[in-house]
């Protein structure tokens, strides 16, 4: 990377000296050399950001990119060049690869694959063995290897007793156990959101209890167990409402919501487009309005994009046997801004908390240290064409939109994206 100098950047590092003031950046040779009101260097490539917000890169906790064995949907190539455009300087990769990641074998093979890359790489364990729910997976392994937290990605772990036991045995080393709140049994075969449009539509619906039941249940196993516990992409006003209760109670539980959730509601599938078909399901504008409340008051810790990328063939099907999923990297900013969110609020939620949850380092903009940080202009406007997207797949119904708030620079590793 050569030389830059990022000229009156507007800074939002809550930790730094300079967060909320206008400042000139030296970065030479990936490192912050110089911070000051004016500076100048002849030798440094210069960016204007004047008016932009300099941040700390941006983490996601729920990334799907199909290395091991799913390299048709996306390789860790493309996957992390979609997270470098789109502000990621840090993924949390879910294992629900094939094989999954159950054993230290699939760790380290990934942490091997990922070195050298702009966007560092945070394989996610699972809690069970193939993600079957019947036992416990190698966690301890997992755990040394350089995994930092166990789930079963899209799968949730029926079994409460598997769930007590992880929770449990996870103490012992300090690491976290993340849960996808779902209660198959009451989710059954349904494909959306139950309620007025599953109605009109004559679909079977998925409730709200399936998701907010499961989340009861791992509140209080994680109570008893007196361990940290994390969900991820709540979906529901109700689940807002559990997890701020818990809270309030001093219980160590954090959550999570997908983008897409704050600003899609269920009357995106009217026209039955198996883009807009996730899981959980977009939900309505109620739970919308809830879940934007709990990001603002602390309840919902962080945003995910769930970046799922999946071939044509499995998403350009009826409604009805498509796949779940939209990929979210390179939009998520854009739809942080479209939901009405402040920038703080966004880096907060993108970028400082995530790593919280993980127990990852947090990026500091201090002289000295290593340069680990995003770009962003809250006013500029960009078409996601095909051409600008990097993903190996189009499942995104946002493809060929004009979208507000732009990614300009992504720098880590000594490493730099640019916007063109």
């Amino acid at each position: 990377m050569m030389n830059l100098l990022i000229k009156s950047a507007t800074v939002v590092y809550p930790e730094s000296l300079f967060h909320n003031q206008v400042a000139d950046i030296l970065i030479q040779k990936g490192i912050v050399t110089k911070i000051a009101a004016s500076l100048s260097d002849d030798k440094a490539e210069m960016i204007d950001a004047t008016g932009k917000y300099l941040a700390p890169g941006f983490f996601d906790l729920n990334c799907n990119i199909g290395e091991l064995g799913l390299e048709t949907k996306e390789d860790l190539q493309t996957g992390t060049a979609a997270a470098a455009a789109g502000g990621f300087t840090g993924i949390a990769l879910m294992p629900n690869t094939h094989p999954p990641v159950h054993s230290k074998a699939e760790v380290e093979y990934l942490l091997n694959r990922a070195k050298g890359k702009l966007v560092d790489i945070y394989p996610l364990g699972t809690i069970s063995h193939k993600r079957e729910g019947k036992d416990l997976a190698e966690m301890y392994d997992m755990f040394k290897s350089g995994a930092k937290a166990f789930t079963d990605g899209n799968r949730p772990v029926q079994d409460a007793g598997l769930m007590e036991r992880a929770l449990l045995y996870v103490q012992g080393f300090g690491a976290k156990v993340i849960s996808y709140a779902e209660d198959a049994f009451i989710a059954g075969k349904a494909k959306m959101n139950e309620g007025v449009v599953s109605t009109m539509l004559g679909m079977k619906g998925i409730p709200s209890l399936a998701e907010e039941l499961m989340i009861a249940r791992d509140i209080y196993l994680a109570e008893d167990s007196g361990t940290d516990i994390h969900f991820t992409t709540i979906s529901t006003a109700r689940s807002v409402e559990l997890i701020r209760e818990a809270k309030k109670r001093g219980l160590k539980v954090t959550c999570d919501t997908a983008i897409y959730n704050i600003v899609l509601t269920d009357e995106a599938l009217m026209g039955f487009d198996s883009l807009y078909k996730v899981k959980p399901p977009l939900r309505t504008q109620a739970d919308v309005e809830a879940l934007i409340a709990g990001l603002k008051d602390g309840t919902i810790d962080a945003l995910v994009t769930q970046h799922t990328p999946h071939e044509i063939e499995f998403k350009d099907v009826e409604f009805e046997v498509a796949e779940y999923g939209i990929i979210g990297l390179q939009t998520a900013f854009s739809l942080a801004i479209k939901a009405g969110l402040a920038v703080e609020l966004i880096v907060e939620k993108l970028a400082i908390n995530p790593r919280k949850i993980l127990n990852v380092p947090i990026p500091t903009l201090a002289e000295g240290e290593k340069a680990n940080l995003v770009l962003l202009d809250t006013e500029a406007e960009w078409e996601y064409s095909r051409s600008a997207n990097l993903s190996k797949s189009y499942n995104s119904p946002f493809l060929g939109h004009n979208l507000k708030g732009k990614v300009l620079l992504t720098c880590n590793n000594n490493q730099t994206s640019n916007s063109n």
